[in-house]
């Protein structure tokens, strides 16, 4: 599956501010152009897709993201045609925070917010701007039967209902996270065991001493976490690196620090371990995404991990072999510290919610006939033409099942020519259902022999997809960012930023443990407590919602 780990922009203070004063104002806010504001009314039958045009403005609320021209690749122009429906853009030219501040203030609202969970959904919702999803999920088929009932009820909000439509949901395991090994390296230095972290550690010295030239670990973009995180896990069985990202680490009914937590410290010190041997490259926690690519694509690199590695390792792996069929590079089973039951580590995980949300807005004049599209959008149908673009090229017609599209020849042959489809379509996949994409291509590459297979598609599902956590249970933890426990969690991550890249530069692990007590005196200092209070709280609130309570 494509990778949707970026760095997400989050509403403002500012934003925030402008929408409890509006809240304060009035509770149903003037529509964009004036127009009657949508009531959410689902009497009468179910809206028909194609029988009359449907046209709604769609804003995606961050920085790097600009909508493509509705209508310009072959499967929006198909939708277009064939299903009357155009999407006008909203672009935040950059500057999403001031933007939706003003089309807020100005009562200009989008028909359409696409956005992250969270905090700031509920403050758009306390305020009256959001349109409830409950009874078009009742009358519509596809979300509610792909995403299920224990994800519909993580969706809801405090008062019971549901505002958010979900993008790459799953109700099964998906995901990157892991090692990608440079196969012919790895042949020339005799194929030895990789299994355990002593192992790498033995592996990654024989790479510094035989080749010189190459960069032993590349832990892809070290700034963010990535390829340390994924060592963390190889520490202790079910510790998946999601209590990194949350900064607090299930301990019985509690969650509870990451300075303190016993697997963390031990990870901490093998990584700085590596790093102070030279295993690790030297620029770990300054290099671009550019430079990773680069080195990693000519081969200058024997073990490269992190929350996706497999979208680089693709396309290095396809520019060496291509050269060398000897060349290129495949995927490791996770790493585990020895003695502990290697299907018990986790180096990345998923929830069944997957990224982020579509939110419509009171300014909709025809809110159900936009969650009818919605709910094709992320059907069969829909995901069809937007992973493979529209009936007659790359697929033509339907398996026995109904469901799965009939590949033709060109789906192998014009790899090229689907790419560039791609490259804008996953642009607009704004209700991907993970698991209809991920099981109508691992069940196509199945049926391939091993060396004709996608080569992502092939270590997803025999390694991947296997070794990846359901952290449903830990989302939604944040505060408000201007809550007493916001304001403590941004001090706690400064402090975790700073501590980590001390420790990776310690010159003992007796140095790593003097940052990593120094780190948690001050995390104390600044609140940690009533933070990891208020998650444990939340976390609880989610295992009950995932048992069916509200």
């Amino acid at each position: 599956m494509i990778n949707r780990q970026r760095g997400w922009a989050a509403l403002s203070a500012s934003v925030l501010t402008t929408v409890t004063i509006l809240a304060g104002c009035s509770s149903e806010p003037a529509p964009s152009g004036g127009a009657q504001t949508g009531t959410g009314s689902t009497s009468g039958s179910p809206v028909e897709l194609g029988s009359k045009p449907l046209e709604f403005t769609f804003y995606g609320h961050y920085d790097w993201y600009t909508m493509p021209p509705w209508g310009e690749d072959a499967a929006t122009k198909w939708i277009k045609e064939n299903k009357k429906v155009t999407v006008k853009p909203v672009n935040s030219g950059g500057a999403a925070k001031q933007k939706l501040n003003t089309m807020i203030a100005s009562s200009e609202l989008p028909d359409v917010i696409w956005t992250d969970r969270g905090s700031d959904v509920e403050k758009l919702r306390e305020a009256g701007m959001l349109v409830a999803y409950d009874e078009y999920i009742e009358k519509y088929p596809n979300l509610k039967k792909w995403l299920g009932p224990e994800g519909l009820n993580m969706l809801r909000s405090p008062d019971g209902k549901i505002y958010q439509f979900p993008n790459w949901y799953t109700n099964q395991p998906n995901g990157n996270a892991g090692y990608v090994v440079n196969k012919k390296i790895y042949k020339e230095l005799g194929s030895p065991k990789l299994e355990t972290t002593d192992d790498l550690y033995a592996y990654l010295k024989m790479v510094k001493e035989k080749y010189p030239n190459v960069v032993p670990y590349e832990p892809h973009l070290a700034k963010d976490g990535q390829g340390l995180d994924v060592l963390y896990s190889a520490f202790a069985e079910n510790h998946p690196n999601s209590f990194v990202g949350n900064r607090a680490v299930p301990n019985g009914d509690k969650l509870t620090s990451i300075f303190t937590d016993p697997v963390f410290r031990e990870a901490t010190q093998y990584t700085s371990k590596l790093f102070r041997e030279k295993l690790i490259t030297q620029d770990a926690l300054t290099q671009t995404v550019d430079q990773i690519t680069e080195k990693v694509v000519n081969g200058n690199v024997a073990v490269f991990a992190g929350a996706s590695p497999t979208d680089i390792g693709l396309k290095a792996h396809t520019a060496l072999s291509a050269k060398d069929p000897e060349a290129g590079y495949f995927v490791i089973w996770p790493i585990h510290k020895p003695g502990l039951d290697k299907n018990k580590i986790f180096p990345g995980n998923y929830t069944q919610l997957g990224w982020n949300v579509s939110l419509i807005t009171k300014a909709a004049k025809d809110p159900e006939a936009i969650f009818a599209f919605l709910d094709w959008y992320t059907g069969p149908e829909g995901q069809r033409v937007q992973m493979w673009g529209p009936p007659g090229t790359y697929w033509d017609g339907l398996e026995a099942d109904g469901m799965t599209p009939k590949f033709t020849e060109k789906y192998s042959s014009d790899t090229e020519g689907l790419s560039k489809l791609q490259s804008v379509t996953i642009n607009m996949m704004w209700n991907g259902n993970t698991v209809y994409i991920d099981s109508t291509k691992a069940k196509y590459e199945n049926t391939l022999p091993v060396e004709k297979r996608n080569w992502a598609t092939r270590w997803q599902s025999e390694i991947t997809w296997k070794t990846q956590a359901n952290a449903t249970e830990f989302i939604n933890l944040k505060p408000l960012p201007d809550s007493p426990e916001g304001i403590s969690e941004q001090t706690i991550n400064d402090i975790f930023l700073e501590a980590r890249a001390k420790a990776l530069y310690a010159k003992s692990d007796e140095e790593v443990l003097a940052i990593l007590d120094k780190a948690e005196k001050d995390a104390q200092a600044a609140g940690y407590a009533k933070l990891l209070e208020y998650k444990t709280q939340k976390w609880q609130e989610n295992l009950k919602k995932m048992k069916g309570g509200k």
